[in-house]
């Protein structure tokens, strides 16, 4: 299909399939710290007004960056019907664990704080495994996509391969948010956090873009084709720049009037921007590997136009609420209370 000669109604579907892609995007980004940062809740009784700060520097924030979600997964709905309908035949039991996960983490979020004293470690723990089996299980449905739902062992070591190299990321960028946010002895504290996992995120990275060719002939043909070779591997290349560069300067922080505290967190969304365009690049403009493209799942486009317009309204509200709760809560997070 020549793009000059693309109709409107068959650009729409590819207009929702970027919707689509900036919602899990901006998902796995937001929604990836604050899992991050319930994933690295240290456990120990001392350990406690650590704790409280961590979760004080996500409270303003996790609410909003689940909207995400709802958004990735309401526009296949709608668009892509027949797609997301494969998906959650094939995926029902990791994503009634990632929601088992999720209504853990939100009990506990609240629970903590009105349960008696002595249980409060507790709802903490339910917190950190909450957050825990909601990484794994979204870092093993990535696995499975990838591998267009195979069934074999090879898809299955694949899928949790994938599910290391997720869980691994979210602790990055949680690791740096806390680096961000917080200041004395937890942030020095989460430095190590950030660097032992940028390392293994890094491993993850490497091998699953090194498997991903392996089993995907498609996706080997796309990527080693000459003369796109010397374009597309740019993306693995700043990738890991990113990672050595962001290893260095976590090295040396934290720095005199906490400089520079906030480029660990910027650099490690460029990883995650990287990383998802090479696995955009990778498939589009299937939606679903081997199986369907973004044309063969759409919903007619007497539906797709009707919902562009709500989109139209909806998606720039969004972004503008989200960057403005970041705005106003720029600074850095203090005591946890509750009124």
């Amino acid at each position: 299909m020549s793009i000059a000669t693309m109709t409107f109604n068959e650009w729409l579907p590819v207009i929702f399939i970027g919707i689509m892609g900036l919602a899990v995007l901006v998902y796995a980004v937001l929604d990836g710290y604050d899992l991050g940062v319930g994933i690295l809740l240290p456990m120990q009784e001392q350990d406690e007004p650590q704790r409280d700060t961590m979760i004080a520097s996500i409270g303003p924030f996790w609410d909003a960056n689940e909207t995400w979600l709802v958004l990735a997964i309401g526009i296949p709905l709608i668009a892509f019907p027949s797609a997301l309908s494969l998906m959650m035949f094939n995926l029902y039991i990791p994503v009634a664990i990632m929601l088992i996960g999720l209504i853990m983490r939100g009990v506990a979020f609240d629970f903590r704080a009105k349960a008696a004293v002595d249980h409060k470690l507790a709802w903490d723990r339910v917190f950190k495994s909450g957050s825990l089996l909601t990484a794994l299980s979204q870092g093993y449905m990535l696995g499975q996509y990838v591998m267009g739902f195979a069934s074999g062992w090879q898809a299955q070591m694949f899928s949790l391969l994938s599910a290391f190299g997720v869980t691994a990321a979210y602790g990055y960028i949680g690791a740096c948010w806390v680096v961000m946010k917080t200041e004395g002895a937890l942030q020095k504290r989460a430095v190590p956090w950030a660097r032992r996992a940028g390392k293994a995120t890094l491993i993850g990275v490497v091998a699953v873009s090194v498997v991903n060719p392996l089993v995907n002939p498609g996706v080997f043909d796309r990527w080693f084709t000459h003369p796109l070779i010397m374009f597309v591997l740019l993306i693995p290349t700043l990738t890991l720049a990113i990672f050595l560069v962001n290893d260095r300067l976590l090295k040396r922080l934290p720095k005199e009037n906490d400089r520079h505290c906030r480029v660990p967190f910027f650099l490690t969304m460029g990883i995650f921007v990287l990383c998802f365009s090479g696995l955009a690049f990778s498939f589009f403009p299937e939606i679903v590997p081997g199986r369907l493209n973004i044309w063969q799942a759409a919903s007619s486009p007497e539906s797709l136009t009707f919902i562009f317009v709500g989109a139209a309204i909806v998606v720039p509200l969004i972004l503008l609420y989200t960057a403005y709760s970041y705005y106003v809560f720029w600074g850095k997070a203090t005591e946890l209370k509750y009124h």
